[in-house]
């Protein structure tokens, strides 16, 4: 307590400009916040502050050293208010870009309850399969299903994602039933164009090894919703995510085949730009989202509902 004290001084009296004025809003003598600087800086080993009689000034050190403390005592602050019902309230826009098809899924349901918790926060969603730019298109976050590529991005683990390589009961009626995974080169494959982990080929495990194995396509497309429906129609082989898939296989309307094979789960992700000076709106939806998906009963549900 005494150096979070220190610290919360030095910044008070380098953003007032005095001992006076920050032992004022504080409600102590000037004394008292002039012992605080002088044990901070013994204790650091370095001068912060030159005071005369007529103003103070930040040395080099404590010029670096306030941004840094500012940052700390933000970070606290929003930590409080995090789980306190009397802390800062979260404010302003926020901005979610996410796969299509799993923002109707897994995203959207969701925005009621956090807007409830959050009144003064708004919020937009783009429901999209392409990786955008979130620093230059202006977006707070994305959700991002699997293999996330090198960058310079920060990310979250939300949950684990599981694919399963499917096919409806009346294609594999008439084209047999893969037993390798070097068989789904001679099948009619269904594959999302647009998603990079999907382009490097379909994860498997062969001979205790992570392989890819390039499918070979018939039919492909952006939307995964699009090739959901191709695979209930009987159309080829589809690599999906068990989210999306899981309500039709325990129905019947679709076979998961190869599971021998199935590949480690990869993830899914909340990806934003940076940890530092992160929006107190952003940490709470990151963190909402986080306990929603941690819960097995959300997930069960999802197995029986698909939705």
């Amino acid at each position: 307590m005494d150096r979070l004290k220190q610290i919360e001084s030095f910044v008070a009296v380098s953003m007032k400009g005095s001992l006076t004025a920050a032992a004022a809003a504080e409600g102590v003598a000037p004394a008292v916040i002039g012992r605080r600087i002088d044990a901070l800086e013994e204790r650091l080993g370095v001068k912060l502050l030159v005071r005369t009689t007529r103003r103070i000034t930040l040395t080099h050190e404590g010029s670096a050293f306030l941004e840094d403390a500012q940052r700390v005592l933000a970070e606290l602050a929003n930590a409080e208010a995090s789980v306190s019902a009397g802390g800062l309230k979260a404010s302003g826009h926020l901005r979610i870009t996410a796969p299509a098809g799993f923002v109707r899924r897994h995203v959207a349901p969701l925005v009621p309850q956090f807007i409830a918790r959050h009144p003064e926060v708004s919020l937009s969603l783009d429901l999209s399969d392409r990786l955008v730019d979130l620093v230059n298109d202006g977006y707070d976050c994305a959700i991002r299903v699997g293999d996330l590529p090198d960058s310079s991005l920060v990310s979250t683990r939300l949950a684990d994602n599981r694919r399963l390589c499917v096919a409806s009961p009346t294609y594999l009626a008439g084209r047999g039933r893969p037993e390798h995974p070097s068989d789904i080169t001679r099948h009619d494959c269904l594959t999302l164009s647009s998603e990079a982990s999907q382009t490097r080929g379909w994860a498997f495990t062969m001979d205790g090894q992570l392989t890819r194995v390039r499918p070979s396509t018939r039919l492909d497309c952006s939307d995964g919703q699009v090739l959901h429906a191709w695979c209930l129609a009987g159309l080829g082989l589809a690599w999906r995510s068990w989210w999306e898939v899981s309500a039709d296989v325990q129905a019947g309307r679709l076979v998961s085949v190869l599971d021998a094979y199935a590949a480690p789960p990869n993830g899914i992700y909340a990806v934003f730009a940076q940890r530092k000076h992160l929006p107190l709106r952003v940490r709470l939806w990151i963190d909402f989202i986080k306990e929603a998906y941690a819960d097995e009963v959300y997930w069960q549900q999802v197995a029986v509902t698909g939705a």
